[in-house]
């Protein structure tokens, strides 16, 4: 019965006026492809001149007064472990990130970190100090260890014990 009920509902639904369920209905055609329906998102600002600067977007970083590269350079130098990653600790953005916090975690050190995702120029400008193109990026005691394989890796074989065993204090993740 709940199995009718449901390709009832899905019917009904399919076969309901899209003009009703949405009023900016949008059809277009990209490499052959057709899409209806189709949301696109802009994180890019407005030429509003009736937006208040409080819902402006906003960088740490523009306003830090220091360039990326250096920024970079600093988080590495100043904090024993440090994370580039997408998202932060406690809301990671992706797989790799979530496992990679999950490892550093188990050492219960205190782990710094940044959000690739709010800032393209940050991003680059890891990709750059660092040499390497994907994203989390690990660093312990100002050294590149790599990403989540790496850390995972390293945490099997109990090499991540050894490098990351003089390492304490307060976490001061951002």
């Amino acid at each position: 019965m709940a199995k009718s009920l449901s390709s009832l509902l899905l019917r009904n639904i399919a076969n309901f006026p899209t003009s009703r369920l949405c009023s900016h209905v949008q059809e277009f055609e990209v490499s052959g492809l057709s899409y209806r329906n189709a949301v696109s998102y802009s994180t890019s600002l407005p030429n509003d001149p009736d937006t208040h600067e409080d819902f402006k977007p906003t960088s740490k970083i523009e306003s830090s007064g220091l360039s990326v590269k250096d920024i970079v350079e600093q988080d590495v130098k100043d904090n024993p472990v440090m994370i580039y990653m997408k998202g932060v600790p406690e809301m990671p953005r992706c797989g790799f990130s979530s496992l990679a916090v999950r490892v550093l975690r188990e050492y219960r050190v205190p782990v710094s970190s940044r959000n690739i995702l709010e800032d393209m120029e940050l991003k680059d400008a890891v990709k750059a100090y660092s040499h390497w193109p994907t994203f989390p990026q690990i660093f312990i005691k100002g050294e590149f260890i790599g990403g989540s394989d790496i850390i995972l890796n390293m945490h099997q074989t109990g090499e991540l014990e050894q490098k990351l065993k003089d390492v304490s204090g307060q976490n001061t993740s951002e």
